[in-house]
């Protein structure tokens, strides 16, 4: 053995060749697992927004809600709701899908409440109805804050999943659990990078839409 080399090293390519199967295995589970919850919780959460902007009397109980379901432990969660589901990956996605509400239900809040008043006025100027504005006014204007809600719930998202270790079904938690318990190093620091990548990655492509879908934003920066 080379005395230089450690024995247990945090960063190991032979790991990553002898593994690859069981590493891409996990982290296609991850990522399906991750885009899965934030697309369940993106159809549920703008119709919420919009009910609740529409009658702003349901925005308190809503936002509360999302807020508690927020606040339960991922750990307890999962292990409360596995005995009635009897499926781990509904289960997990279950968890992740309530996790994601709060930031897209309240981002997706405050960008319709920020949308201009003279906007809203001018459209309701020319006859524009309570739905039709809603729609083709103040939800295009309250797009910057709904991309920025679906950035922190993705980036969130891919970090929860990982706690589905506790039933089994944590994608590239799965590795970071067997590598805490034999003490293999390599193991939880391909894990851990790869998540990291995984994150910074689809923040970028979002980031990236949001330029794309909200063009008049970048104008309305470069003009000031």
């Amino acid at each position: 053995m080379n005395p230089e080399q450690p024995a247990n090293p945090w960063l190991s390519w032979q790991y990553v060749q002898d593994n690859s199967d069981e590493i891409l295995r996990y982290l296609g589970e991850h990522v399906s697992l991750t885009l899965q919850a934030i697309a369940i919780a993106l159809v549920v959460a703008i119709p919420l927004a919009a009910l609740a902007h529409a009658w702003p009397w349901l925005s308190g109980p809503l936002v509360a809600t999302t807020g508690v379901l927020y606040t339960i432990p991922s750990l307890a969660l999962f292990a409360v709701v596995y005995p009635f589901i009897r499926d781990r990956r509904s289960t997990v996605l279950l968890g992740l899908v309530l996790y994601a509400l709060l930031l897209l239900v309240r981002n997706t809040l405050v960008g319709l409440r920020g949308v201009d008043p003279a906007v809203t006025d001018a459209a309701r100027g020319l006859g524009y109805g309570r739905w039709r504005m809603l729609f083709t006014v103040e939800m295009p204007n309250a797009l910057p804050a709904v991309i920025t809600g679906l950035r922190l719930a993705s980036v969130s998202t891919v970090a929860l999943v990982t706690v589905g270790v506790v039933i089994g079904y944590g994608g590239l938690g799965q590795l970071m659990f067997r590598g805490f318990t034999s003490g293999y190093h390599a193991q939880i620091m391909t894990a851990t990078l790869l998540c990291l990548a995984l994150g910074l990655l689809i923040d970028l492509v979002l980031y990236l839409v949001g330029r794309l879908v909200t063009p008049w934003s970048r104008a309305a920066v470069s003009s000031r």
